[in-house]
């Protein structure tokens, strides 16, 4: 009997992490591990608006033609409709996927993907390039109490 009981504790520890583990990857994204950075911008996308998302981007590339990519951390935030930026089809992709090349990151609140299922049905694809949090506005709450500057363009 201790055998079985054993591997009962075993296995339902095991159920317990493994469901406990999706909440706790998407808690937060760590802070960007840029020592170098000598500024660090947080860009608040909640609009699906494409003059919107066209001017976050453009302003998260010019900073990085500005301050170079090495001295500079940038981080948007997509929830609400923003997160339309971050799905496959969307026609700034390639500019999405540039900036993560040069050290940008792009955070994906998993509330708004959450709800977006519960309404339609079907969970909304989003590309590889982007970092879910659980809530959005909790990471830019966060990244702003750990020196960030928040931009809302």
């Amino acid at each position: 009997m201790t055998g079985l009981t054993t591997t009962l504790r075993m296995m339902t520890a095991a159920l317990l992490i493994a469901a406990i583990a999706p909440a706790v990857r998407a808690q937060q994204a760590p802070l960007q591990d840029k020592p170098f950075a000598e500024h660090k911008i947080v860009l608040q996308l909640s609009d699906n608006d494409p003059r919107k998302q066209g001017l976050v981007l453009s302003v998260a590339s010019n900073l990085m033609k500005h301050y170079d990519p090495d001295k500079v951390a940038i981080e948007i935030v997509a929830f609400g409709p923003g997160i339309e930026l971050l799905r496959p089809e969307n026609p700034n992709r390639k500019m999405v996927e540039s900036l993560v090349a040069q050290g940008a990151r792009f955070d994906i609140c998993l509330n708004t993907v959450d709800t977006f299922e519960r309404e339609n049905g079907k969970r909304p694809e989003f590309i590889a390039a982007a970092t879910p949090v659980q809530v959005g506005v909790a990471q830019i709450l966060f990244l702003t109490e750990n020196g960030y500057t928040l931009v809302r363009p």
